[in-house]
This record gives C-alpha cells, structure tokens and sequence, in this order.
C-alpha cells in the first residue's frame, strides 16, 4: 500500500482527534474535511445543501451557536460558516466523466460525550494528540472514519482515469443519537447510488480482522423529555406545587419495566436526568434524555408506544406537564447478501488480514442502516462492513483504534471495492 495515503490517514485521524465536536456542532470538523477536499480539487457541497431540514432531528440551537462561535474562534473563515447555512457535513463528488455506475462511501464525523483518559500510557495521550476539549472526545472511531474518507478521495481523485461512473464521499454529522443520517436521506443524497458502502471501526473483531455485517443494530428512538410542574415553598405550602423531579424520578422508574418482547432483543436506557431549582423549593422543572432500542421496528414500535402512554399517565398522576420529543431515530441493518461475495472477495485479497465469518449483532445502533435502506428500496447495492481494533470498549476514556494497523485495512477494502464496480469496461 502507498505509505501516502497510510500517513495522511493517520495525521488526519490524531488531528480531528484533538478537536472534538458533537452533533450538528461539527464545524471545524467539517471545514478541515472540506479543505483537504477542495485543495485537491475535489467538488464539495456543505452544511445545508445535503440537508432536508423537515427531518433534522435533536439539533439544540443554542449549542450551534455556541459552536459556530468557537469555530470562528479557531480560525474557521466566516465565509465558509455562512455557506454551511447552520449545519455540518459535506458530501464531496468525483464525476469521472466516464459512463459508469455511482458509489458512494459514508464516514461519519462526529464525537461522543466522554471525558478522555489522563492515563500516560493511553496513545493519544504518549503521542501528543488527545482531546484539547474536556468532555469531548472521538471514543467511537469516528475521528478514523473522517480519515479514511479523506484518503479514500485522494487515491480515486488520484485515480480517476483508471475508474468509471462516479464516486460520492459522504461525510455525515450527528451519528450518535441516530439523528443525522435522516435528514441527509431525506434530501436525497444517495437516491442516484448504485453501490453503498459504510462501515466501523472496532465492534465486534480485533486489530487485523475483517467482516462483512450481514443484519443486525438495533432500531432505535431517542427522545428528550421536559417535564413542567408548578413550583411552591417546601415548608410553607408543598400543597401548592407540582413535583416535576418526583414526577421524572417515577417515570424513570416505569420505564425500566416496559414489557420485554418475544420477537426481540430490547433496551431501555434513561441517560440523563436534571431536575429543580433549590432545596426548599418544589421542583418546576425537569428533563430527560432517554432511548428504547428493539431488535426490529415492530419490537422498537412497541417499547416507543409504551415511552409515551407512560409519561401520559404521569401527567396525570402527578399533575404535570410532559413534552416528549423524537431525537433520533433508526432502524435494523438491512441485509443484501448479493453484494457480500464481491466485498469478501476484496477482503480475501488484502495481505495479513483475517476474515471472519459474516456477523449479525443486534446489539448497538447506526444511522447509517437508513443510507442502505434507500440505496436497496431503489434498487441498488449495500453493504456494511467492519474492520477491526482492540479497542477496550467503545464510548470509554481509554478507547483507541491503532490507526496505523486499523485503518489502512478499510482504506484496502474500499479501494478494492471501486477497483472492481468503477472498473474501466474491457
């Protein structure tokens, strides 16, 4: 393999790696991937123009504010903020002017809310490229995902005389939480895609393992809840006031004994809870940020059915105010097993690589299923792969990937993969 693209790889990874940003805020994030982009020459569309705004999900204003802020702040130029038009991501396009079919290759972009580890022998802590934001940090291998973007659109840019049809490089924001893949969807980014391919980092497999997904992630809805009481002294007259924390503490309570499901595997997690203004004061004020997952839509339908029959009833037995809002939302992976041969013959191809039998693991979720959903209903082929790394557990502190064993492995299997359907006809 090129050791170019190898150490683009892993300088563009520990770069997004120290600066961190979370959903829908990614907006030094996006301009380092754009910029990269359009110095080669590569066309790019930003922010707003792959967004169908009716779909976005769990976007907070006030943090793009301040995100936008902080950007300008770190040298992000005011021209490009106003061409994103308040949102993230970017969608790069290499049209090779030849007749040919059109592949697109996700990468998702943005961090999760983790405090990253201090400890001297963590990697980014050793080299000098962990996160200057406390709370923030790339513990899901998305800062690697961007990177083998980046150098996947090199190699095709760089050899785009050797390809046919077109190629779309997908940066996506706003994975985590299942919020962002919806609205670019819905835009139609991918409705001309004849092949798709996403992937991960880590799961399931370790350092020098590969495999291809053949079902599985978990459907899953996410939901902010505000709870509105009616405040009163807790001395004087408790009569007055409306438990707006006792009323989130119960609901929190009757969410764990949702059903479980015969047909699937489901999870209900309460994540965060803030609730009251003082100690002798009766709470006015709550709110919730939670998920139900199902192993199908059919089973997630009906543990979300449940999240809002359960905060109706303690409207009323608490004599509160419930506003229970969708933050994201996706679905089981959807398989297309005519398309697994040929990714498995490029895995089979890559020296000193392992692939392992096809996986199916409803176990987490990915936005991403909603990509492959489109590209099949449509007609096309999908896939979703994953490529491994000993990673001690995803959304942890101490989460790494080994970049320079890690990723050049998915960089091989993209590029086989456009090697073999953008092949110069014979």
């Amino acid at each position: 393999m090129n050791s170019v693209y190898v150490n683009e790889m892993v300088a563009h990874r520990r770069h997004l790696h120290k600066r961190p940003e979370e959903g829908w805020t990614e907006f030094e994030t996006t301009y380092y991937i754009v910029d990269q982009l359009r110095k080669m020459g590569i066309p790019v569309t930003v922010g707003k123009a792959n967004i169908n705004e009716k779909e976005v999900l769990g976007r907070d204003p006030q943090l793009v504010e301040d995100a936008i802020t902080r950007a300008v702040n770190h040298g992000v130029p005011q021209a490009f903020i106003d061409e994103c038009a308040g949102y993230t991501g970017a969608v790069a396009v290499i049209d090779t002017g030849r007749p040919g079919p059109t592949t697109a290759f996700r990468s998702d972009i943005d961090c999760v809310l983790v405090r990253e580890s201090k400890d001297p022998d963590h990697l980014p802590n050793k080299l000098g490229f962990a996160s200057e934001r406390p709370g923030f940090m790339h513990a899901c291998g998305h800062d690697g995902h961007s990177a083998v973007g980046l150098a996947l659109a090199h190699w095709i840019w760089d050899n785009k005389d050797n390809l046919s049809g077109k190629f779309k490089l997908i940066f996506q924001p706003a994975e985590e939480g299942v919020r962002g893949a919806r609205a670019m969807v819905e835009a139609g980014i991918v409705d001309d895609v004849d092949y798709f391919v996403g992937g991960h980092v880590g799961g399931v497999i370790g350092l020098g393992e590969v495999a291809v997904m053949d079902g599985g992630f978990l459907a899953s809805s996410k939901f902010d809840v505000t709870i509105e009481g009616k405040a009163a002294h807790a001395g004087n007259c408790p009569q007055l006031g409306n438990n707006a924390l006792m009323a989130a503490c119960a609901a929190s309570m009757m969410l764990q004994g949702i059903p479980r499901h015969g047909d699937g595997a489901t999870r209900v997690s309460v994540g965060t809870l803030h609730a009251g203004e003082g100690r002798n004061v009766v709470p006015a004020h709550a709110k919730i940020q939670m998920e139900v997952r199902g192993e199908t839509k059919e089973v997630n339908d009906f543990m979300k059915n449940f999240v809002y029959d359960i905060f109706a009833g303690i409207d009323k037995s608490y004599r509160v105010k419930s506003k229970v809002e969708l933050a994201g939302e996706s679905i089981t992976l959807t398989p297309c097993p005519e398309f697994f041969d040929t990714v498995e013959e490029v895995m089979a191809k890559i020296p000193n690589v392992k692939l392992v039998p096809r996986i199916h693991c409803p176990s987490g979720s990915e936005d991403c299923a909603l990509f492959l959903s489109r590209v099949i209903k449509n007609g096309g082929k999908a896939a979703f792969i994953l490529y491994g790394c000993n990673h001690k557990g995803h959304h942890r502190s101490n989460f790494d990937i080994q970049d320079e064993q890690s990723l050049p492995n998915a960089f091989e299997i993209y590029k086989g993969i456009a090697q073999v359907v953008n092949k110069l006809p014979n």
